[in-house]
């Protein structure tokens, strides 16, 4: 798909190795899940804060990070940029997600793994001063922005999203702008 993907320590074949029988199946599938394991645990937590800041609750984004990385697990052998590859999925499960809510509900979190303590979920947001910010943003300019943050460049991005490279800057930029009007405004206030 596309060739100027960003690093992720992880750049390998589209297939998996060929092996002899059953011991080099199991010492292929031991590296595979040695692999998996490291890229899961450097990406978890940026692909959670990924889906938050395009507006998610976080409970909402650890269920929808964890679901792309199950899926990532099952198609590992074939996924040659996994941090794209998990970044294109939770934006496409985030947007499922919106369109088939009928009646927007609180929802009542429950403890996961990733989110140990969902009573702390406020306290951590409150913390997080740039959530209400990205979250008044339209919704494109908070794509861009949320893409961005997650260490992807204008033209990673308009590939991804299909979008053109002038148009994620441009989105980029007004963005920008508002962030910074954003903290002048609070600046002032002080």
């Amino acid at each position: 798909m596309n060739t100027h993907e960003p690093a992720d320590g992880i750049d390998r074949p589209a297939t998996a190795p060929a092996t002899a029988g059953p011991p080099g199946e199991l010492l292929a599938r031991q590296q595979t899940d040695e692999e998996f394991s490291a890229f899961y645990r450097a990406h978890i937590r940026p692909l959670v804060a990924f889906v938050v800041n395009h507006g998610a609750s976080v409970h909402t984004a650890t269920d929808i990070a964890q679901e792309a990385m199950t899926d990532a697990y099952r198609n590992w052998t074939g996924i040659t940029y996994p941090k794209a590859w998990v970044h294109r999925a939770v934006s496409r499960a985030l947007v499922r997600k919106i369109a088939s809510v009928e009646e927007p509900v609180e929802e009542v979190p429950e403890p996961t793994p990733l989110l140990a303590r969902p009573d702390a979920i406020a306290e951590w947001e409150t913390r997080h001063d740039a959530l209400p910010l990205l979250r008044g943003l339209p919704p494109r300019q908070r794509q861009v922005l949320a893409w961005t943050l997650a260490g992807f460049t204008p033209i990673d991005i308009a590939d991804h999203l299909g979008l053109s490279a002038e148009n994620v800057r441009a989105n980029l930029m007004k963005a920008r702008r508002a962030v910074a009007a954003h903290l002048n405004a609070r600046e002032e206030e002080q």
